[in-house]
């Protein structure tokens, strides 16, 4: 009988969106009704073999102020492996957006399931890069208004449901090296939780843009935030474009997963992260990125590896794994299932997160299955 259970004190970690549902501000940006299946829904192919539109399978286009969806979505998680939802926190000066999903998940006590989240501190321009170009939605910071944004989390952090690191509440910050005067704000931040009961905060910086060390900017830890640091192998000669104006990049997932794991240790506490695929064509249908290659398959190996790594070099509640992501579906990137794999991406995730695959020892007949299926040559 196979063995099926979950790695001890191994937490896997999704990175949720919650741009599922209307709200006035998207209106009037990008027209009535406007959320992320607007996008996704009108996604079309660049080039021959390639997987667009994606459409959602069993949770259908849903709408998260619905909370049997929020429930369904919970459950789906919690029965392949993932132990909880890394939120996108949207603040701007004092302003929220998109915020209906998590406040009514707090307010609501439901669904029982663990989360955490991820100040999502950048622009919102209409590139969806975060970068100068018509910017929507500015972020300016000052000392008092990260003081305002440590307080408006005290209710959150206060939920049992809130995932923490002994004992401190789990706090990521999307692009730390955008803050000025970090470490002013890092030290006031946890003065402030401290002042509000709780023991200190756990902050971790996601490794996007600047400074890619956190400790010198006053943070716990690191985490990995795939595709970004990824050195493209350019693949657009090898395709056949069907879309004459297509300007973007076509690259290889494999050598995406190849390079993750020949990555050496970094000098500070970094937590991995795996992406079961890429594809931005959704929301930049003309110079989208499109990494091709992936496989259920070879997800499993990349998590069964980073697990593995993570068991090796982490104890106790630092054994954490990250997700890019739970439901990006505009930038292909999802375990939620879609008509084309279902449910084989949350099933390859379940595998390599528990003891049954950790058992398995790699075979010279598996090793060289794998082998063969990083070769990017074979794209």
């Amino acid at each position: 009988m196979t063995i099926s259970r979950r790695i001890d004190g191994l937490r896997t970690i999704a990175f949720y969106l919650p741009q599922f549902h209307p709200i006035a501000e998207n209106d009037a940006w990008w027209g009535k009704g406007f959320t992320e299946w607007t996008n996704v829904r009108k996604a079309q192919p660049n080039f021959i073999g390639h997987y667009q539109p994606h459409v959602p399978a069993e949770l259908g286009y849903y709408d998260l102020r619905d909370p049997a969806v929020r429930e369904a979505q919970a459950q789906l998680a919690l029965e392949h492996g993932i132990n909880g939802f890394c939120y996108y926190y949207y603040w701007f000066n004092g302003r929220r957006l998109l915020e209906a999903p998590l406040n009514d998940m707090v307010a609501s006590g439901t669904p029982d399931f663990p989360f955490c989240i991820c100040w999502a501190n950048e622009n919102w321009t209409r590139r969806w890069d975060g970068l100068e170009h018509e910017v929507l939605m500015a972020q300016h910071y000052t000392l008092d208004g990260s003081r305002q944004f440590i307080r408006s989390l005290k209710p959150l952090f206060q939920d049992e449901r809130y995932i923490r690191v002994d004992g401190r509440p789990l706090l990521l910050i999307y692009k730390a090296g955008l803050i000025p005067d970090i470490e002013a704000t890092v030290a006031m931040w946890r003065a402030e939780a401290r002042a509000a009961g709780f023991d200190d905060l756990y902050l971790v910086a996601c490794q996007t843009t600047g400074e890619m060390n956190p400790v010198r900017l006053g943070f716990d830890a690191g985490v990995e935030f795939p595709p970004h640091r990824h050195h493209a192998v350019w693949l657009n000669a090898r395709v056949h474009l069907t879309n004459p104006v297509f300007g973007g990049l076509v690259t290889s997932y494999r050598a995406q997963v190849v390079q993750a794991l020949s990555r050496p240790p970094e000098e500070f506490k970094l937590f991995r992260s795996v992406f079961p695929g890429w594809d931005n064509t959704a929301r930049r249908q003309d110079q989208g990125t499109v990494f091709v290659g992936s496989a259920p398959e070879i997800f499993e190996h990349w998590v069964a590896e980073i697990v593995t790594e993570t068991l090796e070099r982490f104890h106790g509640d630092e054994r954490l794994v990250f997700v890019n992501a739970w439901n990006e579906w505009g930038e292909g990137c999802h375990l939620e299932p879609d008509l084309r794999y279902g449910r084989q991406y949350l099933e390859a995730l379940r595998r390599a997160t528990h003891v049954d695959t950790q058992m398995r020892k790699p075979t010279p007949r598996r090793r060289t299955r794998y082998l063969r299926m990083m070769n990017v040559g074979d794209e």
